[in-house]
C-alpha cells in the first residue's frame, strides 16, 4: 500500500509540473502573438516604458527625500525634456548644415568612388588573368548593384510609409504621457505584479527578477555613457582632422556603439571611403585609421570595462543576435524590447542550467547521495576493553 500511494504522489506532482509547463509555454505564446498583431501600435507604449524605466532611480531619490511622487515624476520628465530639446538645438543646426553639404555632393562622391572604381578595376584586369578578372569584375557589380538597391528601397519606404508618420507623431505626443503615468505608478504597478506570481515559486522569481533589474540597469546606463563619450570623441577629432562631415559620421557612430561592433565597423567604412575621396595625400586617411583604432582601443579597454562592466554579463554576440533578431520580427519595436528579452533570457538560461547541474540528468550520483538518509557507521570497540 504504502508503495502505491508513493507512485500516486510521484504522479500527481507530474501531473502539476506538466500543468505548469503548459500554462507558461501558453502565456510565452499569447505574448507573442499579441506582441506580433500589435507591434504597429505598441511603439509610444514601449518607448514610454522604457523611459520610465531609465528615469525611475531619480525619481525614487527625489522621493526619498520628501514631496509626492507625482511631482517627483514631472520635474524628472521635465528636465529629461529640456535636456533633450537642448542638445537637440545644440548639435541640429551643425548636423543639417553637413547633411546639406553631404546630400549636395552625394553626386560627386558617386562619381569619385566609380572612377576610383574603374581605376582599381583596370589595375586588376592588367594583373589578374583574364578568367579571374571576370569572376571579379562581376562579383563587384553584383555587390554593389544590391546595396545601392536595398537603400533606395529603404529610403523610399521610410518616406513614403504613412505608419513611419503616425509613429512619429505618437511618439512625440503619446511616449511622454505614457512614461508620466508609469513613473507616478511605478511601485503599485511592481506591487500588483507581485501578488500575481505564483506563491510557491514568488521567491524564486523575485530573485530571477532582481538579476534582470540589475544586468539590464547596468547594461543600458552604463553603454548610454559610452555612446555618448564616443559620439563626442569620434565627432571632434574627424573634425579637427578636417574631414568633411566628420560631425555627422562622429555622431552616427556614437549612436550606432550601442550595438557592439555595429558603430565602429560603420564609422571607419565611411570616414576612410570619404577620407580617400575627399584628401589628395595618405597622410590624412592615416589621421582617421588613428582616430578609429584609439577609440576602439578607448571602447574595449577603457570605457566598457568600467562604464558597462564584467558583472552585466551580456556576451556583445548575444546582443547582436537579439537586436537583429528581434528587429527583423518586429522593427524599431523590436530593437527597443531586445536587451530586456536578452537580459530576461540569459537570466533563465542560467538559472535552469543551474537546476540542470543540481539535477540526477546531470550526474545521478550526485542525487543519489543526496537524497539517501545518512545510516550511522558502527562504532569501533575501544583497544582497551576485551
Amino acid at each position: 500500500m504504502g508503495e502505491n500511494l508513493g507512485r500516486r504522489g510521484d504522479q500527481t506532482v507530474t501531473s502539476s509540473h506538466r500543468q505548469e509547463i503548459f500554462f507558461w509555454l501558453g502565456v510565452l505564446a499569447i505574448f507573442f502573438l499579441s506582441l506580433y498583431l500589435l507591434s504597429s501600435i505598441l511603439l509610444p507604449f514601449v518607448a514610454g516604458g522604457v523611459i520610465a524605466y531609465f528615469l525611475d532611480p531619480a525619481v525614487v531619490w527625489l522621493t526619498r527625500r520628501g514631496g509626492p511622487r507625482w511631482a517627483a515624476t514631472l520635474f524628472v520628465l521635465l528636465v529629461f525634456a529640456f535636456g533633450v530639446v537642448l542638445l537637440i538645438a545644440l548639435i541640429l543646426p551643425l548636423f543639417r548644415l553637413q547633411a546639406d553639404q553631404l546630400f549636395r555632393r552625394l553626386p560627386g562622391l558617386i562619381d569619385a568612388a566609380k572612377s576610383l572604381l574603374d581605376k582599381s578595376m583596370e589595375f586588376a584586369s592588367q594583373r589578374l588573368p583574364p578568367q579571374d578578372f571576370e569572376t571579379l569584375r562581376n562579383t563587384v557589380t553584383g555587390s554593389v548593384g544590391d546595396v545601392l538597391s536595398w537603400a533606395f528601397r529603404q529610403v523610399q519606404t521610410l518616406f513614403t510609409s504613412g505608419l513611419a508618420l503616425a509613429n512619429l507623431l505618437s511618439l512625440v505626443f503619446i511616449t511622454p504621457v505614457v512614461a508620466f503615468f508609469l513613473l507616478r505608478d511605478w511601485n503599485r504597478i511592481v506591487v500588483k505584479i507581485d501578488l500575481w506570481l505564483p506563491r510557491d515559486h514568488r521567491a524564486t522569481i523575485r530573485e530571477q527578477a532582481h538579476l534582470v533589474d540589475v544586468m539590464l540597469g547596468g547594461y543600458i546606463r552604463g553603454q548610454l555613457l559610452v555612446c555618448l563619450v564616443l559620439g563626442i570623441y569620434y565627432a571632434v577629432t574627424l573634425t579637427l582632422v578636417g574631414l568633411e562631415f566628420g560631425l555627422v559620421l562622429g555622431i552616427l557612430t556614437g549612436v550606432l556603439a550601442f550595438i557592439p561592433y555595429l558603430g565602429f565597423a560603420t564609422g571607419f567604412i565611411l570616414a576612410t571611403g570619404l577620407a580617400v575621396l575627399q584628401f589628395d595625400s595618405f597622410i590624412p586617411v592615416l589621421f582617421v585609421l588613428a582616430i578609429f583604432a584609439f577609440g576602439q582601443v578607448l571602447e574595449s579597454s577603457i570605457l566598457s570595462p568600467k562604464l558597462v562592466g564584467e558583472r552585466v554579463r551580456l556576451h556583445p554576440v548575444w546582443v547582436i543576435f537579439a537586436l537583429l533578431a528581434f528587429g527583423s520580427l518586429f522593427g524599431f519595436l523590436g530593437v527597443l524590447i531586445a536587451l530586456p528579452a536578452a537580459a530576461i533570457a540569459g537570466v533563465l538560461v542560467r538559472f535552469a542550467l543551474s537546476r540542470y547541474m543540481a539535477s540526477a540528468l546531470y550526474d545521478a550520483r550526485a542525487q543519489d547521495e543526496a537524497t539517501t538518509p545518512d545510516i550511522p557507521k558502527p562504532r569501533a570497540a575501544s583497544r582497551g576493553r576485551r
